[in-house]
């Protein structure tokens, strides 16, 4: 009976065999200039161990020892963590806090992409500001996602507030909380800027992610990198700016319509595209009911259209900012809508 020579011409797609005179890794995904794939052989012949892929996961693959020798390739080690509602898509965990609270990191990955992970911090949109004629409504909270390295064993902390507070008085809306996550650098996304009130006081919305201004006011400016100026109100007394969104600065009111707010950002972190971080619509006065600015996609509440229909709040969790408070002539007010809290999701592979 014959025997074949083993040489590195020997490999093919699977079933093959590759001698050299080192060990395979978990990170050897190509070998002779071929895919790696499950059943090929690979022999040291320096020590005569030899090895039989049996995972062949890019990064990850697993090398079992089946020949003479002891040992085997370590298996990958991935990382570990608790914290938040945890579910999974795929080979990923997903670490979602809608409040505050830790990413306490047990066993840390191996060095590569198993130690690092994909963060969303989204902050608390701004409140929906009121005068005696209508308010700007609330910006969107900041939206800030990235990839974290080297992420380490121990307690990350989360810190997650509550969106700024509508207002049924001469006054602007609350700005929103900060969001932060801390794995050793710092991840700090702004709270979304109050909507502003009456121009008869010059007050305009506040800053963070762009409150709207109320009538004939300039709106708040965006943090940079983080969201969009609010809208311009345009009238003293009747159309208010709306709240400026992550993806967007708010729409310009005209003829008799409020600014709607500005349009969030989408993200498929969890596994589903979803939009978050929009702002809020612009108040208006006149009848209740009459060309309600939408809230931006993305959790923004619609400004307040006369004294029957209040400001919305910002959707809980979301980032998005509360509408604009409204008034209908010789008949009453409504009041701005609250933002809505911010959230942090974290992923990472996990198998």
């Amino acid at each position: 009976m014959s025997r074949t020579q083993l040489t590195n011409d020997n490999i093919s797609a699977g079933g093959a065999t590759y001698t050299s005179t080192s060990n395979p890794t978990t990170t050897t995904n190509t070998v002779n200039g071929l895919t790696l794939a499950v059943g090929q052989v690979w022999i040291n012949t320096t020590t005569g161990c030899m090895y039989s892929c049996t995972d062949a996961t890019t990064d990850a693959n697993v090398w079992v020892n089946v020949g003479v020798g002891t040992g085997s390739v370590p298996l990958p080690v991935f990382m570990t963590a608790t914290g938040g509602t945890i579910t999974t898509d795929g080979n990923f965990k997903i670490h979602i806090f809608n409040s505050s609270g830790t990413f306490a990191v047990s066993q840390a990955g191996d060095a590569g992409v198993r130690d690092s992970l994909v963060y969303l911090v989204v902050a608390s949109g701004g409140g929906g500001g009121y005068s005696g004629n209508c308010g700007g409504g609330g910006g969107a909270g900041g939206f800030l996602t990235g990839t974290a390295t080297s992420v380490g064993t121990g307690s990350h902390s989360i810190t997650i507030g509550a969106g700024g507070a509508g207002r049924n008085s001469n006054s602007d809306g609350g700005d929103g909380t900060n969001a932060v996550f801390n794995y050793g650098t710092t991840i700090t996304s702004i709270g979304g800027g109050g909507g502003g009130f009456d121009a008869n006081n010059g007050h305009t919305g506040g800053s963070g992610g762009g409150g709207g201004g109320g009538g004939n006011t300039t709106g708040g400016a965006a943090t940079a990198g983080q969201g969009f100026a609010g809208g311009v109100g345009v009238s003293v007394l009747t159309l208010s700016g709306g709240g400026g969104g992550a993806g967007g600065v708010a729409e310009t009111p005209s003829a008799n319509n409020p600014s709607d707010g500005g349009v969030g950002l989408s993200s498929n972190i969890t596994g589903s595209a979803i939009f978050r971080a929009g702002g809020g619509g612009g108040g208006w006065y006149g009848a209740a009911g009459a060309f309600t600015a939408p809230g931006g996609n993305g959790g923004g509440g619609s400004g307040g259209s006369g004294s029957s229909i209040n400001g919305g709040a910002g959707t809980t969790n979301t980032g998005g900012g509360g509408g604009g408070g409204a008034r209908t002539p010789g008949v009453g007010n409504s009041n701005g809508g609250n933002g809505g809290s911010g959230v942090v999701i974290i992923r990472y592979q996990f198998q």
